[in-house]
């Protein structure tokens, strides 16, 4: 049971709380402030700099890290084919002397040696001649998709 006082007590707070507030005025955020031209221009311009500073550092590693050019590479990678998920099978020329080489996790093996001119140019034509019927199945396949 609430006795009279606490009552009245409890009826007054809303009252002195709802004084308390018209009398202090509201808080009233700032206005955000409008982007102007030069400010937008500071923005463009530092975006600028920071894009042309990674160029910049970009060209300059490629530069570095080139390997020196002594006349002429002797060891080239000429082909490679993948023969499973890691493993791979790989054509290096070096100098005169081509090798096929097992590439695989762990592991370079040696798997056969030749010299440079002994890929016939009839083989080298026959791989030519199999790409080209390939481009040509190629484009029918894709002119009877097309045309349907």
């Amino acid at each position: 049971m609430l006795r009279p006082l606490t009552a009245l007590a409890a009826l007054r707070l809303p009252l002195v709380a709802a004084a308390d507030t018209a009398s202090r005025p509201a808080y009233v955020p700032p206005a955000p402030t409008a982007l102007s031209s030069g400010s937008i221009l500071q923005v463009i311009f530092s975006l600028l700099l920071v894009l042309g500073a990674i160029v910049l550092v970009a060209w300059l590693l490629k530069r570095i890290n080139l390997p020196q050019q002594g006349g002429r590479n002797l060891l080239k990678v000429v082909s490679g084919v993948a023969v499973g998920q890691r493993e791979r099978i790989v054509l290096v020329e070096v100098g005169e002397t081509w090798l096929v080489v097992g590439v695989a996790p762990g592991s370079v093996r040696t798997l056969h040696t030749l010299p440079k001119s002994a890929l016939p140019a009839a083989e080298a034509g026959a791989l030519e001649g199999d790409q080209t019927a390939f481009q040509s199945w190629l484009k029918q396949v894709m002119e009877k998709k097309n045309a349907a």
